[in-house]
């Protein structure tokens, strides 16, 4: 079964991580969302429009060996927090270098070129495109393939983009039959 890490952290946007997570866990992966404490602060992370929801595990729990890709979740408050908390910085890094899957929505690909590990093609949400700040920037794409670097717009493609992650690690018959059972027909998958 496939595994992805969800990463949340204070102020991520909550319309794309639980559309993210819905998609991909309907299309039979296993989705562990992470808090960005340590073992010893709470597990209920909350969103930029105050609904919070309980992560499984620590960060620093993380053993990246145990997924098959990691995916971040927008919104500029938890993309900040992600783009500084060194362990998040470390995973990624450590994803790339062992050519697993990264994805990121909205705002959320500026932590990617924190870590250095944003490709040459990306999207993200138009506002966040000049903080971003990297050339490769496609608007025309829901989702922007760069070899296994994922990128999405915002809210409005986030069952797109989990649409993409359920092909890309599942298969294009699992991604079609969510993509019917969903009425899904804007997405391009």
């Amino acid at each position: 079964m496939a595994s992805v890490l969800v990463p949340l952290a204070e102020g991520f946007e909550e319309v794309e991580a639980v559309s993210l997570i819905d998609v991909m866990r309907r299309g039979g992966i296993e989705v562990c969302l992470a808090y960005l404490g340590d073992v010893t602060t709470t597990d209920l992370v909350t969103g930029t429009n105050g609904i919070t929801i309980k992560a499984d595990t620590s960060i620093y729990n993380v053993i990246v060996d145990d997924f098959d890709m990691i995916v971040l979740p927008g919104g500029w408050g938890g993309t900040h927090q992600l783009a500084e908390n060194a362990k998040v910085q470390a995973l990624l890094k450590e994803f790339k270098a062992k050519d697993k899957y990264i994805g990121a929505i909205c705002a959320a690909p500026y932590a990617l070129k924190q870590a250095g590990v944003l490709g040459k093609n990306y999207t993200c949400y138009p506002g966040s495109k000049d903080e971003v700040n990297h050339p490769g920037y496609r608007d025309d794409l829901q989702v922007v393939e760069d070899g296994k670097i994922l990128t999405s717009r915002g809210p409005g493609t986030a069952l797109c983009f989990g649409l993409e992650i359920v092909r890309r690690l599942v298969g294009t018959e699992s991604c079609r039959a969510i993509k019917e059972g969903m009425l899904l027909d804007f997405c391009s998958q």
